[in-house]
Formats: C-alpha cells, structure tokens, sequence
C-alpha cells in the first residue's frame, strides 16, 4: 500500500511570529537572528520583505545588513516559537500520531490511516493549513505525495501559504524536469560538480547507471540514483533520539592558516547555533572535522561541564580546539562543526532531524 505522506513547512516562521505579534514589523523587511555587530551572528530567518533583497537563512547578519541596510533585526524569542510549535503539533496530532518534527516549524506527517478516517492526504493538509490559520494567524505550505522526499520539494514550490500535490503519475516526469540543485541533499559543491559533469537535471542524472553514481558522489550516489527516480521508502519517524548535528562546508580555495580558518568556524558556529535553537536541542560536546586537499581528514573535540546555549560558548570553545588542532602545512578543503552529548529533557528522546541534516 502506498504511503500518504504531508510535509508541512511554516512560512517565515519566526519572522512571521514577530510581526503578528508586534504590529510595527508588518509589511517591513525584518530579519531575525543574531545582529550584525555581534560575533558569529547569522540570519535564522527574514520576512518575506527581506528576502525580496537577496536575504536569506544562515546568511551572515554583516551581509543581509549590506543587502538591506533598512532593515530591521531582532534577536529570536525561542519561548514563544516554541509555545507555537507545540500548538501546531496539537494540530497535527487531531489527525495521525505519526509525526517526525524536522524542527521547530517543519515535519513530515504519514496519514495513510488517518485518525479522523477523511482518507485524502490533500483534504487533511488543507485542514491543518486552515487550523493554524484561524488558531495562530499564521500561514503554512504543504506539500503531499507519496514519499517524504517528493512531499518535501512539494512544500517549497508555492511558497508562502502553498499547497502542492504530486501523485504517483506524475512524479516520473516531476523529477525528470527538476534542476539538480533542487534535489534535497544536494548542495553547492555537489551541484557544481554535477554541472561540470553536464548534469543539469533529474532527467540528466538518470542517465547514469547506480555503480556511475556511485563512483562519482560516493555512498549518497546510491541515495541520488534512488531519489530521482521518485524512490524513497524512508518511514515517518515520530521516536527518534538524535545523536549529533553539524554543519560543514567545501572552500573553492584550501585555507592555508588558522587564520583564515576562523573566521569560516564562526560563521559555520553561527549556523549550527541557528539550527540546534531551531530544534530545542543543547549538547556538550563540540567537534571539529578537517579534511584536507588529499581528501584524509581529522577530528577534534572538546567537551564542556555545562550545555551550550549561546554562540560565544561555541566560539569559544572552538577557538580553543582550533589553536590545539595539529594543522602545520596543511592545506585545508572543508571545515565541519558538531555538537553531540545532548541533554534529553524529561529523560525522553530529543527532537529529531531529518538524516540528511546529519553531515558527519
């Protein structure tokens, strides 16, 4: 039997929450996350008044400050997200217990047996988008298809207040037509790797047999043959503790000095902090990957006594593990940063993410 699976995204989420609740923001481009003269600060969200700028999530805030030197930045009120996040997921549980939360304002819901017996995945979306309409005067897209990866893209195509339906005809050709930057797992690097390779689409990438793929992108080469192909047997995951989060990121030039590397480390301390506060997760233990030109990489870490929650505790002890890191003439492609030893409020799991955010 085939899943009914519903992604649902929150549009702007705490950007969208400021301006309800204080009026003076609305209609104007505000940003939210750490401000410009602060250290590591990084947008976590913009109104979609900014973004007309070229303003986007995990920008640094110095740079949407160029972009639109008008606008206006706040620092986020996670209590307040969360007491929303909570009600959405009041919301949710109206229609299926199966939800796997990707974050504060993003899950996937499996409502193959729905609670209430509607039997449209597409009815029950537009019932949540109403409900969180009319119960917190917010607005969300969805996306509904028959496996989570497709229902995700769906999501993001009509942004804001979308609702979007793939059904099992026309995945084949959806996918034949989507540009390979839009595949979900596919980054910059990646993207720009396939574009060399003359890999501009689905329909390009499905000219390469599974051992092609392989050899080119490595174990997710496998997860690309099967995507394109609309292949994802992924179940909605509503128990799940997870064990690390990072974020990581390839430099077109390798960083030859600790020097050069700090200042990539605060921005990539900037975006994890953005996404462990997305999440509601705190952890104690931070870890620097290093890869080098060769490929060979290394790791380090630090553990604190306490849980981290800001970003000049981050910072802090990643400098500390960055000054200690055995670098002497090595040339450096790519910076990664984690966090793991997580504290489990309630002795429960902690929130969960979806695998393809797990980096290393």
């Amino acid at each position: 039997m085939q899943r009914k699976i519903i992604h649902i995204d929150m549009d702007a989420f705490y950007a969208s929450v400021e301006q309800r609740d204080f009026p003076e923001y609305r209609g104007l481009p505000l940003v939210v996350g750490g401000l410009p003269e602060g250290r590591g600060g990084v947008v976590a969200t913009a109104s979609y008044e900014a973004r007309k700028f070229g303003i986007r999530s995990a920008m640094p805030s110095k740079t949407a400050q160029r972009l639109c030197p008008e606008a206006i930045f706040v620092l986020p009120r996670f209590d307040a997200y969360k007491a929303v996040s909570k009600h959405i997921r009041e919301i949710f549980r109206r229609y299926t217990d199966i939800i796997e939360p990707l974050s504060l304002d993003e899950a996937y819901l499996d409502v193959t047996n729905d609670k209430q017996n509607i039997g449209s995945a597409l009815e029950i979306a537009g019932l949540i988008k109403k409900a969180i309409r009319e119960e917190l005067q917010l607005t969300a897209s969805a996306g509904v298809s028959i496996n989570k990866f497709v229902a995700k893209i769906a999501s993001d195509m009509n942004k804001p207040d979308g609702l979007t339906f793939i059904g099992p005809s026309k995945i084949e050709a959806f996918m034949e037509a989507l540009p390979v930057e839009k595949f979900f797992g596919v980054g910059k690097v990646t993207a720009a790797k396939m574009k060399a390779m003359g890999l501009f689409t689905g329909k390009d990438l499905k000219q390469l047999s599974e051992a092609a793929m392989i050899q080119h992108f490595g174990k997710t080469g496998k997860f690309y043959y099967q995507i394109v192909r609309g292949m994802d047997n992924r179940a909605v995951q509503s128990e799940r503790a997870t064990k690390s989060v990072s974020v990581e990121d390839t430099y077109q030039e390798d960083l030859l000095t600790k020097e050069a590397m700090l200042p990539e480390l605060e921005i990539l301390s900037g975006r994890l902090m953005n996404r462990l506060q997305r999440s509601g997760l705190k952890g104690r233990t931070v870890t620097i990957k290093f890869k080098f030109h060769d490929f060979k990489l290394i790791t380090r870490s630090q553990s604190a006594l306490q849980q981290i929650e800001d970003t000049d505790t981050l910072l802090t002890m990643v400098r500390a593990i960055l000054e200690q890191a055995p670098l002497e003439d090595k040339r450096v492609r790519l910076l990664g940063i984690g966090i793991s030893n997580f504290e489990q409020p309630g002795g429960k799991g902690t929130t969960s993410l979806d695998p393809q955010l797990k980096l290393f």
